[in-house]
């Protein structure tokens, strides 16, 4: 897919995140930098406790993934609480596309109140 095109993938899955209050990822890197393309993914929750106390913020979760693609471990760098476990777990689901060694990057959540 063509960079233009997925940009404009992106801005539009964050804007419509954004009016419902939904949380909106974006993988730190571009696969040109070395990082491994995300094949599918599954988006976190926003708990039920958060929506309600209107908590927002970005979380950070480092993944660890194996040749095949799939995620060996994750590890919190940071993020609210009430967020990161929520995370941690859909991170756990993503499939990447398969390379020659174990490798490592940074996927990043943000999550904007629903009063946004």
């Amino acid at each position: 897919m063509k960079s233009a095109c997925w940009t404009r993938i992106m801005l539009t899955a964050t804007a419509v995140a954004l009016v419902v209050g939904n949380p909106v990822f974006a993988q730190t890197g571009t696969p040109s930098d070395g990082k491994r393309k995300v094949k599918s993914k599954t988006a976190p929750s926003y708990p039920e406790m958060a929506r309600k106390i209107n908590v927002s913020g970005k979380v950070k979760i480092e993944v660890v993934i194996s040749p095949d693609g799939h995620v060996k471990s994750t590890r919190v760098i940071g993020g609210h609480p009430l967020l990161v476990q929520n995370c941690q777990q859909a991170v756990k689901e993503w499939k990447f596309t398969a390379g020659p060694e174990e490798s490592t990057q940074i996927i990043e959540f943000e999550f904007r109140g629903s009063g946004n």
